[in-house]
């Protein structure tokens, strides 16, 4: 049923007022009326592009509500590569994040989401690039699985497939992909293993979502030829929630929030264009179903239904939805009949919600905890309340996974009181429910694997689209509507009372009996000295206890080699110091941590992800850490941080054996200062934090005063003030990302380049993702620039360490990758920013 988990929450009315992830939509007639209008349209129409934030929320918005189409969007990736503003996730975390973000985006807009199995690493420049790192056939394998299984009449595209190298290389892959999905998603020689699960599919047309951006500018796109594009208003006005489309979309926009996309609603006419690319124009182009049967009329047997439904919303009572209740329970028969299982299946869960919506049902299963181990036994708490006056009875549940009790599905007693959902009388019941031994751990299903760098791995075709983690505890109500048996299903939570927030739900999760955390991912080792090690053990289970171990080649010497912990309570943890000495020469391994219970080892770290805006995530990885015996002199120097977007470098200063203080920028003062040697900014400081703009000529007089100034990237936009730099200095979209791209030395004898630490080429090995990003391109003669290197077939980028004099100290911009190098352990970056720190 998980392939299904959007219908719950498919119509934007209701979701807006309530978006709090996790909290039950409670509908009301003006949201119940619209859910029968969209019960009644059998059209869909995909949306296709390459990442979160890609997706045009404003058409989205306007097809789901205004249309009343089934619309869907399809992200070739869930965003890993991206930069995080709101914390210091990366990689397949953000991923995580950005993916419940559009979970959220779409409970706003109307729309739901699908995904591929293409992993984001990174900027890329051509579409040539992007395919081979992907796996251009798996991809294009997923996005034809994805269109055979949603089956649209209409696929939009968000990029061009003809104008490879003008954007990224994502972008137009994703176009690329479209389109050729588009000729072969209706052969039965293409990926037959699919068909299986899913039926070969023709979309009617596809067209490419054109607008001003790629013309170069809006000047020059209100000159082009429009003739041959299809216009569509977007602009409506929903007064029965007192919003324009395009302010419904802004709310759906402004989800992306690790990507800083908070965006303000407008008002009143705006067109969308829509170019063909292939299929039959339609005679008016400004209708996109124009030739497609939306009517019940499109499926064998359908007729009926659709008259019968089109009396249901001609009569609908606002003041009485549930008078609706007895065509509805018709409908829902007749739809059990089809032979149409693709229709059959949405306009089922779609009824079953319009039903429950009209009697004013109210299901749920509450947990008593919020996370439990497999084998052990916890209570879910039953409530169900009918709010109409229709007769309902509850004969029976069905507790899912199957357990070890007698029956999967239990009969509740008949003469039982509870057994008839009086009107308006609230009916709880406590079980017992034993989690199977066997269940897997909560996660998301694309991390359970090992990938590599350009897709995920996921073995099982029937998860391969599905947006959400998958949540195996569930209930089923067996429902009886007068003879008329209807299954609700409904994922088990957990909820408590806040005394601040109030009512709190979060997801119930599977976790392991043990989690281990190596406190430092990367540690440091500078000489042959023993450094220590911290491990977390932590219970997921009360009474646990067992044998923790630290993994390293037989050349590393381990002090104490194991410990046994015994752990009272679920949560509690215990901390060991592990004392690690080194071998001589340089070299960087992993070490993994073991935990033994009972003989059965447990190797995972379990990592909650919690913002206000998205559900609770729990993401388990490999408890490992990367140990590195490295050739590094340091200084003693005090560093000043401001922290920007979100990133982890202070963390890493700090192993380096920096003294290292996160100032707040209001704090900002020529006294506050004087105790630093060497102040740094953060990602994106300049475009995140208004403060800086107010405290520059502080922070400048520091540098004049004899001391260092390290600013890391900023993207160019929205910079909090134009003087960033002491001297002239101008951001632009330069990136080397091409990781092990040949670095030449332009000033070999600068210091950043010899002291303490001797640079040499090598130091650039290894890099993970990037080089560095949003280089500047245009410079005053002042600064002197050290490195440089560029992509294949491009030109040198020179900007990635710039350096000037003022006064008696040193400005230093760099757009190399240091958040990103740092936590992946790469030497080279450790050596080559101790240098830059070192500057005298």
């Amino acid at each position: 049923m998980q392939k299904l988990y959007f219908f719950l929450i498919i119509f934007t009315f209701g979701c807006i007022q309530n978006i709090e992830a996790q909290k039950p939509l409670k509908p009301n007639s003006i949201n119940i009326y619209h859910q029968i209008q969209k019960l009644n349209f059998l059209g869909s129409v995909l949306y296709i592009a390459a990442h979160p934030d890609d997706e045009n929320t404003r058409l989205i918005t306007f097809l789901a509500n205004e249309k009343k189409a089934r619309t869907g969007y399809l992200s070739l990736t869930r965003g890993d590569g991206g930069q995080n503003l709101i914390g210091p996730e990366l990689r397949e975390l953000l991923g995580t994040i950005r993916t419940q973000e559009l979970i959220e985006a779409r409970k706003i807009d109307g729309g739901e989401q699908f995904f591929t199995r293409a992993n984001d690493f990174g900027f890329s420049k051509t579409p040539t690039e992007t395919l081979n790192i992907w796996n251009k056939d798996a991809v294009l394998s997923d996005v034809i699985y994805n269109i055979r299984k949603f089956q649209p009449d209409v696929i939009i595209n968000r990029f061009d497939a003809r104008t490879p190298g003008t954007t990224h290389g994502h972008h137009t892959a994703s176009a690329m992909l479209s389109l050729e999905a588009f000729d072969k998603t209706n052969k039965n020689d293409i990926y037959p293993e699919q068909l299986n699960l899913v039926s070969t599919w023709q979309p009617k047309r596809v067209y490419f979502n054109t607008s001003w951006w790629f013309y170069g500018s809006k000047e020059k796109f209100e000159k082009a030829d429009k003739s041959k594009l299809s216009a569509l208003n977007i602009g409506v006005y929903y007064p029965s929630v007192g919003k324009s489309n395009q302010e419904i979309a802004a709310l759906s926009r402004s989800q992306h929030q690790s990507q800083g996309f908070g965006s303000t609603g407008t008002r009143g006419d705006e067109i969308e264009y829509l170019e063909l690319l292939k299929g039959d124009m339609p005679q008016n182009p400004n209708d996109l179903f124009e030739g497609i049967d939306t009517t019940w009329n499109r499926i064998k047997g359908g007729k009926t239904i659709g008259d019968l439904l089109t009396q249901v919303e001609k009569n609908f009572d606002f003041k009485n939805p549930s008078a609706s209740v007895p065509d509805l329970i018709k409908a829902y028969s007749m739809i059990q009949l089809l032979d149409d299982h693709h229709w059959k299946e949405i306009k089922s869960e779609e009824i079953k919600n319009i039903i429950a919506a009209c009697t004013g049902l109210y299901l749920e299963a509450v947990t008593s905890v919020n996370d439990a181990t497999p084998g052990s036994k916890i209570k879910i708490k039953l409530e169900a309340i009918n709010r109409s006056n229709l007769n309902i009875n509850w004969p029976s549940f069905t507790l899912l996974p199957t357990t070890n009790i007698d029956a999967q599905t239990l009969l509740r007693p008949v003469q039982s009181e509870t057994f008839t959902l009086k009107n308006n009388k609230d009916i709880t019941e406590e079980v017992d429910f034993i989690i199977p031994e066997k269940i897997t751990y909560t996660q998301p299903y694309w991390l359970e694997n090992e990938g590599n760098v350009g897709m995920y791995r996921v073995d099982d075709q029937k998860k391969i689209g599905l947006p959400d983690v998958i949540r195996e505890v569930k209930v089923i109500f067996n429902l009886d509507f007068s003879g008329v048996s209807i299954p609700f299903e409904r994922t088990a939570v957990y909820k408590y009372n806040d005394d601040v927030k109030g009512e709190v739900y979060q997801p119930f999760d599977i976790v392991p009996e043990i989690s281990t955390t190596i406190t430092n991912k990367v540690l440091l080792f500078n000489k042959h000295r023993a450094q220590e090690i911290e491990v977390k053990v932590k219970a997921g289970r009360e009474k646990v206890n067992g044998q923790l171990m630290l993994q390293l080649p037989p050349e590393w010497k381990i002090t104490p080699t194991n410990f046994n912990f015994d752990l009272d309570q679920k949560g509690a943890e215990q901390t060991f110091i592990f004392e690690v000495t080194p071998p001589k020469n340089p070299i960087e391994i992993t070490a993994q941590v073991i935990a033994l219970v009972n003989n059965k080892p447990f190797n995972q770290e379990r990592i909650n992800i919690s913002y206000p805006h998205i559900a609770q995530q729990q993401v388990l990885k490999n408890s490992q850490a990367r140990l590195i015996k490295l050739d590094i002199k340091t200084g003693d120097e005090k560093i000043a941080y401001i922290m920007g977007a979100g990133d982890e470098v202070p963390k890493y200063l700090k192993q380096m054996g920096y003294e290292v203080s996160i100032v707040n920028p209001e704090d900002i003062t020529a006294e506050k200062l004087a105790s630093f040697d060497v102040v740094m900014t953060g990602i994106r400081a300049y475009n995140t934090i208004q403060a800086l703009a107010l405290k520059q000529s502080i922070l400048l007089d520091f540098v004049k005063q004899g001391h260092t100034m390290i600013v890391q990237y900023n993207t160019l936009d929205d910079l909090v003030t134009p003087n960033m730099s002491p001297y002239p200095l101008k951001i632009s979209r330069d990136r080397v990302t091409e990781e092990n791209a040949e670095v030449t030395f332009l000033d070999p004898e600068n210091p950043i380049l010899n002291k303490p630490n001797k640079i040499t080429t090598k130091d650039f090995t290894g890099w993970k993702q990037e080089q560095g990003l949003y280089y500047p391109n245009q410079w005053d003669t002042t600064f002197k620039s050290i490195i440089s290197a560029h992509d294949q077939g491009e030109t040198p980028k020179n900007g990635a360490i710039l350096v000037a004099p003022v006064g008696k100290g040193h400005y230093i911009y760099t757009g190399l990758s240091f958040f990103r190098e740092l936590p992946e352990g790469v030497s080279g970056a450790y050596r080559l920013l101790a240098n830059m720190i070192s500057l005298k």
